[in-house]
């Protein structure tokens, strides 16, 4: 099949390389360049630089309802487009276009997560499954009719970027699958239980500020689902200190009882340091100070002083 592809970040690397082996794409749309850092230099999406080494038309819309580029889709007179976390809403007169209609691939098990960060928000929850869902794309964010889907466990130390990469394996996968079947005429729809649907927004920064009341177990799933963007992080004494790796601690002394939330209670050589939990204590193994790299704890001890009594915030 001619296939346009849709795509941005890195998650959408993987199907387009699977692509590149199994149909023809005939261009491929990415979201505009954006400067980046101190010096603003202007960065390629993951997507463009990928197309571009493949010697591919790129089109970078500002807004995809715009009529200049919505005609040049139509002169690729391509039979699909498919779409992998590209970052706009499409109108009807894209989604209706090419023959086969637009194609998905979404990084959960819809109708659960609907939305820009369905990853992310399932280690946040701290969910132990989830899967990636190929659907037809419609008017609605994340409704359309599902095609097919693969479920896969998430396991105890996976974090946003270690899922987020596996996901992108099985949703490559997947979408060879679910295209084939569309070719050749024995794919299924398969419409949303709209009831059963849940929402996951997009992620912000101030989201990482840890709140040491909550449980180990809230603690360390927001650690591991903002691994390694935008990072949960903790202030102590006007430092920010991001916090990379947490583990739970299953004894800890008797006094820990008497110990404020965020508190210091213990500094365990060559490993790290042991903080207050609304119900229990984290070891911090892991972490990065600001403006430095990450590191363990146990170099950063090296040149700052976090000693007993030291109270996150």
């Amino acid at each position: 099949m001619k296939i346009i592809f849709m795509g941005t970040p890195t998650f959408a690397v993987e199907t387009f390389k699977r692509l590149l082996t199994a149909h023809t794409i005939v261009a491929v749309v990415t979201q505009p360049d954006k400067p980046n850092g101190r010096g603003k230099k202007i960065i390629y999406s993951p997507i463009k630089e990928a197309a571009l080494a493949e010697g591919l038309p790129v089109l970078q819309p500002t807004k995809a309802r715009d009529e200049d580029f919505i005609h040049a889709l139509s002169q690729f007179e391509a039979d699909l487009f498919v779409v992998v976390a590209y970052g706009q809403i499409l109108p009807m007169s894209i989604l209706t276009m090419p023959k086969y209609g637009c194609v998905n691939v979404h990084g959960s098990l819809l109708p659960a997560y609907r939305g820009a960060a369905p990853i992310q928000w399932a280690v946040l929850n701290g969910d132990t499954k989830t899967g990636v869902t190929i659907m037809y794309m419609d008017k609605g964010m994340d409704t359309g009719d599902m095609i097919l889907k693969r479920e896969m466990p998430i396991e105890a130390d996976d974090t946003y970027g270690t899922l987020h990469d596996r996901m992108s394996v099985v949703g490559a996968d997947a979408l060879i699958e679910a295209l084939a079947s569309i070719e050749n005429g024995t794919s299924t729809r398969q419409k949303q239980d709209d009831s059963q649907s849940t929402h996951a927004p997009m992620i912000h920064k101030s989201m990482g500020k840890i709140d040491w009341s909550k449980t180990s177990a809230d603690i360390m799933n927001l650690v591991k689902g903002l691994n390694p963007t935008p990072n949960a992080y903790t202030e102590w004494e006007g430092n920010v200190l991001k916090i990379w790796k947490a583990v739970a601690m299953p004894a800890v002394s008797e006094t820990i009882g008497e110990a404020a939330c965020g508190e210091v209670i213990d500094v365990v050589k060559g490993e790290g340091i042991v903080v207050k939990t609304g119900d229990g204590a984290l070891l911090l193994t892991e972490v990065q100070g600001q403006g430095g790299k990450k590191m363990s704890m146990s170099d950063y001890l090296r040149g700052h002083v976090i000693g007993k009594g030291v109270l996150f915030r």
